[in-house]
């Protein structure tokens, strides 16, 4: 086993959770294929954009909740603990963009002895940390 390919994350709206992961954080759209039950195959990952692009990491499968025990675990999959961690090789870039598109950062950069690093949250609330590691600032 090389890595863990996809990660589900359940959400209430297959494009509203689409047009955040691509736009607020920059993820790119790998697949979006309807299903047979009327669900969809949707995947988005950190990376470059493009045909040729490959996963720079785990990619996300955003899951549609399909029943209320689902649907009380949308925004809540980790139990308010950061639960997913998005590297970046340019912390000032990414947070200034993702600021910027309205991202909600729950509390300042802050400098770590493993790289700089801030929580924030996703259109659900879960929680994420944009974390630059100390060894490549």
């Amino acid at each position: 086993m090389r890595r863990v390919a996809l990660v589900t994350l359940v959400v209430d709206d297959y494009d509203e959770a689409i047009r955040f992961y691509t736009e607020a954080l920059g993820f790119r759209l790998a697949e979006d294929a309807p299903r047979p039950d009327g669900s969809r195959w949707v995947v988005v990952e950190p990376g470059p954009q493009g045909r040729n692009a490959h996963a720079a990491g785990t990619g996300l499968l955003l899951a549609r909740a399909k029943d209320e025990a689902q649907r009380s675990r949308v925004g809540d999959q980790t139990g308010g603990r950061v639960g997913f961690f998005l590297h970046t090789d340019d912390f000032a870039r990414d947070h200034a963009r993702m600021a910027a598109a309205g991202v909600t950062f729950l509390e300042e950069p802050r400098r770590e002895p493993y790289g700089t690093v801030a929580v924030f949250q996703d259109l659900y609330g879960n929680c994420w940390d944009l974390l630059q590691p100390a060894d490549a600032d």
